[in-house]
């Protein structure tokens, strides 16, 4: 009879093992909150060990994000993490990499570097917190703050012309482009599930309240009393509906979209259905960014806008590094520093 003692299986991770033992320095009430718990709800479900996962931030409240998640991270520096990000993914591409930023950090002195990661496709978690301000430097106007903005650095109104950070992500060629909301836990932690599950660069943008400096910027979107027709949730394969009694939908006259009234004969059949593998659809849906204020404006898309399949950078880097191995062998570092030319000194 043996006597081998199998060891217990572990336990399976909860919410509770992704909390660190930092205190949670954001201002009370802030948008952030909502994420970190979701973002901790999530982790346990998708079977990876905690000390596979690692965190990149850059600089801003968000970027406090790796102190307060229990898996290995980084802290790294203003607008880089995208950099960081894809170089740590390049050399260690089994981790489950995560890329936490905010609309100033990666839309302006970061902008640059998150559209390459996008077009190179590294298989990495872009979760970008959008509140349209600079709430860590108190209250500038960012590249998403609205136009006429009356800020710390803008005290007769921003004058420039604001980033719609998907189209940005759309025209940078991103293989997965989604949109949540941070006071709606249901939806973000499934949009969340969404991006991890997608192989490839996944850019979340998350609508963030910064309730000291921009507060209230998404109550359009978020409040009871105007999110059932201000809001336009796109699910697969499911016609665009929206409304207090989903009175309402979305269908094509050419490429515009425009709003029917189903109360009033619309009929479902003739209503746009969504396909989020709809490349030319998807530019439409993420172009849907009208001011809530203007008559006749359209509803906020939120959900999933395109995904498609193509290979990671990583994936595609090994394959060429194992190709090259196969037809010349192993390289000789020392042969190599030497070089081809030598000279000698007498």
């Amino acid at each position: 009879m043996s006597d081998t003692v199998l060891a217990p299986a572990p336990a399976p991770l909860t919410a509770k093992d992704f909390v660190t033992d930092q205190e949670v320095r954001w201002c009370p009430g802030c948008g952030d909150y909502s994420i970190l718990a979701q973002v901790q709800k999530v982790m346990p479900t998708l079977g990876i060990p905690k000390e596979n996962i690692v965190i990149v931030s850059g600089i801003g409240c968000s970027s406090r994000f790796p102190y307060y998640m229990n898996t290995y991270g980084m802290h790294s520096i203003h607008g880089r993490a995208t950099a960081v990000a894809s170089g740590l993914k390049a050399a260690r591409p089994e981790l489950s990499v995560w890329v936490v930023t905010g609309d100033g950090d990666s839309l302006s002195i970061g902008g640059n570097h998150t559209i390459h990661l996008l077009r190179r496709n590294f298989d990495i978690n872009i979760l970008l917190f959008n509140n349209q301000i600079y709430g860590l430097t108190k209250g500038q106007y960012s590249p998403t703050s609205e136009q006429n903005k009356i800020t710390k650095s803008t005290p007769f109104g921003s004058i420039d012309h604001p980033f719609n950070p998907l189209a940005l992500a759309m025209g940078a060629d991103a293989s997965f482009i989604a949109r949540t909301m941070d006071r709606d836990p249901k939806h973000l932690q499934a949009m969340l599930l969404r991006s991890q599950a997608h192989k490839g660069a996944s850019f979340l943008e998350i609508y963030q309240n910064c309730n000291i400096f921009n507060d209230g910027a998404f109550e359009t979107f978020t409040e009871k009393s105007s999110k059932a027709d201000e809001v336009l949730f796109l699910e697969q394969g499911k016609p665009l509906i929206f409304g207090a009694t989903q009175n309402k939908g979305i269908k094509l006259d050419g490429f515009k979209p425009v709003i029917v009234d189903l109360a009033e004969g619309a009929s479902t059949d003739e209503l746009w259905v969504h396909d989020d593998k709809d490349f030319y659809k998807a530019q439409i849906l993420i172009r849907m960014f009208d001011d809530p204020k203007l008559a006749g404006h359209l509803p906020r898309p939120f959900g999933v806008f395109y995904e498609t399949d193509r290979a990671c950078y990583e994936d595609s880097m090994q394959m060429q590094i194992d190709d090259i191995i196969a037809k010349r062998g192993k390289g000789d570092l020392d042969k190599l520093l030497k070089g081809s030319e030598t000279w000698v000194i007498n």
